[in-house]
């Protein structure tokens, strides 16, 4: 698998820019149908999307299933819930906090999990994710098992106050936008083919003399400093910081997005966060049963194309 091209002559590239309008437009469009769901529901996507992308970083670029991502999002979620309980509610102070934290917490887990390989590296991450996510059901001062409600919204002045659901939108958009942008630079770099290399042909690469601990490594707090980014917005998109961020289910949700839409690919997370998060809205209306629908329509398309839904773009796109 190689990265994605940028050719805005190709039929991708109008679709990504259609993909993108629409993105733009979705305020527009609550605006006409009079209810503000669509606008947090859009909200909602594109944070999934965001925390998807930076767990593609590591797993459709890098080969590394991790089943603890999740806790980088409730990460950012409960630094946000806990400096406003304290009084904290400058948001570029919160999420310099949640970012230096997230880059400590990944730099030690990381060691740990990538001495590992394979379901033991998987294992790992999942156990770490764990042990979050019951030290956050252990915070009684903080909501515990409850979780922490947000009692004031992060301040990032001089932008407008993300009060505002449409000041939050086309942040979260904005930089959704700009991750996309930078994980499609990186994969194109020396560090992104090495790390791609490194997922092709392990042995031949450490025969070549790179050093893959290292690698790996900058790939994963990178990721983990996306997710928690997302999270970051995740908070105030709910106004409450919960334990259910950091559980593996939520972990599980976020590598069903990345496969879904398309691993290794630039566009495969928001195509995937937007597809699955509209069934899952539209099928729990008609049934109670809803999984039960969702899951064969999932099985069908990791059957049809291995790279998801945006693969099946590329693929047709190569045929022309």
């Amino acid at each position: 698998m190689f990265p994605e091209s940028l050719s805005w002559r190709s039929p991708r590239a109008w679709l990504t820019a259609a993909i993108v309008l629409l993105m733009l437009l979705v305020p527009l469009f609550a605006q006409w149908a009079g209810s503000s769901f669509y606008l947090s529901f859009a909200t909602r996507i594109v944070v999934f999307a965001i925390a998807a992308s930076g767990l593609n970083l590591v797993l459709g670029y890098g080969g590394l299933v991790s089943l603890g991502h999740a806790l980088y999002v409730g990460l950012g979620a409960y630094v946000v819930g806990i400096a406003a309980f304290h009084g904290l509610t400058n948001g570029w102070a919160q999420l310099g906090i949640a970012l230096a934290l997230a880059a400590g917490v990944a730099a030690v887990t990381g060691l740990v999990s990538l001495r590992t390989r394979g379901i033991g590296f998987i294992m790992i991450t999942l156990a770490f994710g764990q042990m979050f996510y019951f030290l956050a059901i252990s915070l009684k001062t903080y909501g515990g098992d409850d979780g922490l409600p947000l009692g004031e919204r992060s301040q990032l002045a001089p932008l407008p106050a993300l009060e505002g659901k449409l000041a939050l939108y086309y942040l979260a958009l904005g930089l959704l936008l700009l991750v996309m942008f930078l994980v499609w630079r990186a994969v194109h770099s020396r560090f992104g083919m090495v790390l791609r290399g490194f997922h092709a042909n392990e042995r031949r690469m450490l025969a070549a003399g790179f050093p893959r601990l290292r690698y790996q490594l900058t790939a994963y707090v990178l990721s983990a400093l996306v997710c928690t980014l997302a999270g970051f917005l995740q908070g105030n998109l709910t106004a409450f910081a919960s334990p259910s961020y950091l559980s593996w289910q939520a972990s599980g949700e976020l590598i069903l997005i990345v496969v879904l839409g398309g691993m290794g690919t630039v566009m495969g997370p928001l195509v995937g966060a937007v597809v699955l998060l509209v069934l899952e809205e539209m099928l729990s209306g008609w049934t109670q049963h809803w999984m039960a629908v969702l899951g064969p329509l999932i099985v069908l398309v990791a059957l049809v194309s291995r790279r998801g839904i945006w693969g099946v773009v590329l693929r047709w796109e190569g045929k022309r």
